[in-house]
C-alpha cells in the first residue's frame, strides 16, 4: 500500500510486514462532533478495516483533548466543571460514532490521565535546552529546531509575521509555543515549574509515544492540523527522541458548506447527530468516502441524495442475491467478481482512493442487478458473489439491514398471499398487503415470474 506523505510530499510505502501503528488526533470535547470530524474518523476507520481484512494487526490510538480553554469556558457558561463538560461530550462522541459503525480504537487516551507523561516529556526538553521556563509557563524554543516548518512548508520569516502566533512578551521568540501554561483556574495540576495545565501540542506527542513508540507508522488528522499542531508535534517529539517521529503523515481534507469552512460564527455547522437522524449512517459514510480523502468535499443535500440512490441499488443487489433460487448457471461470474475485487483493492492500495473503490463497488452492484433482472444469476453464482459483496461493504463500514427468521417467515406468508390475490385479480386487497409490508420497511420487487422482497434502511430524508 502506498500513501501520500504530507512531510515528504510524495507517496510512501506502508510497511505491512508487522503491526501497523496509527495515531489519529481526536476531538476537543467541548461541543457536539460535526460532519468534518466524521469524515476524518471514517476515512481512518476504513483504512483500518481494510488492513485488518488482509490479516494485518492494527494498533489504533485516538486521543480526547479534555483539557482546553474552550472546555473551561463552556463550563463557566453552564456553571459546571470542565470534567462534567468533557465527560458529557465524550459520551456523545461514542453515541455518534457507534451509530456510524466506526470500530472503537485500541486506546482512547485522555490528557487528564497522562499529566505525568507530559511532565516527564517537558522535563527532558528543558534538560536538552530546547524548552525554557518563563513567567507565563514553559515554552518550546523553535530556534533550537532548525527544521521547523518542514511539514507545512512554511518559512520561519513568513511564520513570524503570521496572524496565528499568540502575542506573549514572556516568549523569547514569537514562534515559541507553550508546553505548560501557568494558571490558577481549575483544572490545574502541580508541576516542578508551577501550577497549571499542559499546552495543546504536547499532549499528542506524549500520548502517541507512550502508546505507539518513538517511530510509529501513520500520524493522521484533518488538514487544518498541519500547522501549527502537527508542525509543533514534530519539533518537540524529534527534539525529545532525536529520531524521526511518524513515518507517514496522512491528512484528510475539510468538509465545506457551499464552499465555506464550517464555523459557529457562520452558523453552518452540521452536527453528526443532526445528519445521522436525517440520513442514517450508510449515507454519511458514502458521502465522506465519495471524494479523495486529501481533498475538500462540499456538503450538500444533492450529494447526499445521490448517495442515497446508490445505496438503495446496493440494498436491492444484496436481496436479489439472497433470494436467488435459479439453478441456471450464469456466465463469467467469477471473472466479474475477480475484476471488481482487483479494482477495489488496487484503488485502496494506491493512496487510499476510496472514490475509485466506491466506483468499483457500484459498478459491481449495477451489473449484478442487471443480471438478476434478466434472471441470469444462479444460486451457485450467488454463493460466489455474496462473500465478496459482504467483504466490500464490511471494509467500507456499510450495513445492510438484516431480518430474523420469524419475521422472514411472516413476510414470506404475506407475499404468498399477495401473489394469490393478484392471480385472482383482487388487486385492491393485494395492494393492502403491499401497504402493510411498506409499514414494515419491506419493499417488493416484481420480476416476470416471481416477486422478491428487501428490507430498506429507514431514512428520514427519504420520506420528507
Amino acid at each position: 500500500m502506498k500513501l501520500q506523505d504530507t512531510l515528504s510530499n510524495s507517496e510512501q510505502i506502508l510497511d505491512i510486514s508487522k503491526k501497523v501503528r496509527i495515531y489519529l488526533c481526536g476531538v476537543t470535547v467541548y461541543d457536539e462532533s460535526h460532519i468534518g470530524h466524521a469524515r476524518t474518523i471514517i476515512v481512518f476507520d476504513v483504512l483500518r478495516k481494510y488492513l485488518e481484512s488482509k490479516g494485518i494487526t492494527v494498533d489504533f490510538v485516538q486521543n480526547f483533548t479534555d483539557v482546553d480553554d474552550k472546555i473551561i469556558n463552556r463550563a463557566k457558561l453552564e456553571n459546571t466543571t470542565a470534567e462534567q463538560i468533557s465527560s458529557r461530550y465524550i459520551q456523545n462522541y461514542f453515541n455518534d460514532f457507534d451509530r456510524l459503525n466506526v470500530k472503537r480504537a485500541t486506546n482512547y487516551p485522555k490528557v487528564t490521565e497522562h499529566i505525568d507523561d507530559i511532565e516527564n516529556f517537558i522535563k527532558k526538553l528543558i534538560e536538552k535546552d530546547t524548552a525554557y521556563v518563563s513567567k507565563n509557563g514553559v515554552y518550546f524554543s523553535v530556534s533550537k529546531f532548525p527544521q521547523y516548518g518542514k511539514l507545512s512548508k512554511k518559512k520561519i520569516d513568513e511564520l513570524q509575521s503570521g496572524a496565528r502566533i499568540e502575542v506573549d512578551e514572556a516568549k523569547k521568540d514569537p514562534l515559541d509555543f507553550a508546553l505548560w501554561k501557568f494558571s490558577d483556574v481549575e483544572p490545574l495540576w502541580d508541576s516542578p515549574w508551577g501550577k497549571g495545565r499542559p499546552g495543546w501540542h504536547i499532549e499528542c506527542s506524549a500520548m502517541s509515544i507512550r502508546y505507539l513508540g518513538e517511530n510509529f507508522d501513520i500520524h493522521g488528522g484533518g488538514r487544518d492540523l498541519i500547522f501549527p499542531h502537527h508542525e509543533n508535534e514534530i519539533a518537540q517529539s524529534e527534539s525529545f527522541t532525536s529520531k524521526q517521529f511518524a513515518k507517514i503523515w496522512m491528512h484528510v481534507g475539510m468538509v465545506t458548506i457551499i464552499g465555506e469552512k464550517m464555523s459557529k460564527s457562520r452558523g453552518n455547522i452540521k452536527s453528526i447527530k443532526h445528519v445521522l437522524d436525517n440520513w442514517g449512517p450508510n449515507i454519511i459514510r458514502l458521502f465522506c468516502l465519495s471524494g479523495h480523502y486529501s481533498k475538500p468535499i462540499d456538503y450538500s443535500e444533492e450529494l447526499l441524495k445521490e448517495n442515497l440512490i446508490k445505496w438503495r441499488q446496493s440494498e436491492i443487489c444484496y436481496y436479489e442475491l439472497i433470494h436467488t433460487n435459479n439453478e441456471k448457471q450464469g456466465s463469467e461470474i467469477k471473472s466479474l467478481i475477480e475484476e471488481a475485487s482487483n479494482e477495489f483493492d488496487n484503488a485502496l492500495e494506491s493512496d487510499f482512493n476510496t472514490h475509485l473503490a466506491l466506483l468499483a463497488f457500484f459498478k459491481l452492484v449495477k451489473e449484478i442487478n442487471y443480471l438478476a433482472t434478466e434472471e441470469k444469476i444462479s444460486s451457485n453464482d450467488a454463493k460466489i458473489i455474496i462473500p465478496e459483496f459482504e467483504r466490500m461493504i464490511e471494509i467500507l463500514g456499510l450495513i445492510i439491514p438484516k431480518i430474523d427468521l420469524d419475521k422472514k417467515q411472516e413476510i414470506d406468508k404475506l407475499i404468498t398471499a399477495r401473489e394469490q390475490l393478484r392471480k385472482k385479480k383482487k388487486f385492491q386487497e393485494a395492494d393492502k398487503i403491499r401497504d402493510k409490508l411498506n409499514e414494515m420497511s419491506i419493499d417488493l420487487i416484481d420480476h416476470g415470474r416471481k416477486t422478491i422482497w428487501m428490507k430498506k434502511e429507514k431514512i428520514k430524508a427519504d420520506i420528507q
